[in-house]
């Protein structure tokens, strides 16, 4: 089996403390963005690292923007939910997911100038917020998000405007109609990928609707990168395999007309060898999957389809 090492993509700067970041991801235009609060308290330790929380709401959060090496800020004034989730819109905006019970107000937009424009239901149990670079964002659940009660949740995948309306749901033919949890999300421009279970389905969605439903060999992988008709899944369970794959395993898939083979696998380790063992939920954009482990919010990787 071949080694596919990852590659450094972007480092929180040493002068911002890392044990007050709430959230990090990797935006529509490569960007890199952490989310701090300047007064935190640690309620709980998680995935090996004490897990912040602001000490008080609202507040005023600073996002740190690292664009190929040039560092920013941004303040977001009056934050008034605790963000496990966030992400830069199209005009300068960002939106914010917080925890809350079913339908409770657990999502924030803010204006370029860093203002709270509006809270809204944003669903509960989200698991993936990945916004694209001109049409709004797209917004994934889990099992428990899905039977919970919560109407957004409930679909499973769901689309927002830049202002936070929603815009549409995942709503499959049969046979793939169950949605009990969705496992991958990867935007493109305005186009959606994603998998789900039970199954092993793909789904391609765009803002109009679902575009095209293929099933593939391989089931509940934890990260997908897209280049044309071929696919890379990040760990995942290959159909008809003896075993359950690791999840440093690849996949290299190739879609046809009406389905999807396996055409490789390969294993994920570090650049030094160290295999991939544990890592946080992918952000997955086109070719790219970005990691990070459970440790740390102050170091992004990216695996790039070949």
């Amino acid at each position: 089996m071949t080694k596919v090492a990852l590659r450094p993509y972007a480092l929180l700067p040493r002068q911002y403390d890392e044990r007050k970041v709430l959230a990090s991801t990797i935006d529509p235009w490569g960007r890199a963005l952490w989310l701090i609060c300047p007064d935190v308290r640690f309620s709980y330790r998680w995935g090996g690292r004490d897990v912040p929380v602001p000490a008080r709401l609202p507040f005023s959060a600073l996002v740190v923007i690292s664009d190929r090496g040039e560092v920013r800020e941004r303040t977001l004034h009056g934050v008034a939910v605790d963000p496990k989730a966030f992400d830069a819109l199209p005009g300068g905006g960002f939106v914010l997911s917080g925890n809350g019970a079913p339908n409770a107000l657990s999502g924030q937009i803010f204006g370029p100038e860093g203002r709270s424009r509006r809270r809204f239901p944003l669903g509960t149990h989200l698991t993936h917020l990945v916004a694209d670079h001109r049409d709004g964002f797209w917004t994934g659940y889990s099992d428990e998000g899905i039977y919970s009660g919560d109407n957004v949740s409930a679909s499973g995948l769901a689309h927002w405007d830049n202002r936070g309306n929603h815009a549409g749901s995942l709503r499959p033919p049969e046979p793939y109609g169950h949605v009990a949890g969705i496992h991958t999300v990867n935007v493109s421009g305005s186009t959606v990928h994603a998998t789900y279970w039970p199954g092993a389905p793909l789904v391609e969605m765009g803002p109009s609707g679902i575009l095209r439903i293929r099933t593939l060999p391989v089931s509940d992988p934890f990260g997908l990168a897209t280049r044309g008709d071929r696919l890379l899944l990040l760990g995942g369970s290959e159909r008809g395999a003896d075993s359950a794959t690791g999840v440093h395993a690849l996949h290299q898939i190739q879609l046809t007309e009406d389905g999807a083979a396996v055409v490789g696998c390969d294993e994920l380790v570090f650049p030094n060898g160290d295999p991939v063992r544990h890592y946080a939920r992918p952000v997955c954009r086109g070719p790219h999957i970005f990691l990070r482990t459970h440790r740390t919010l102050r170091q992004w990787w990216v695996l790039t389809a070949p």
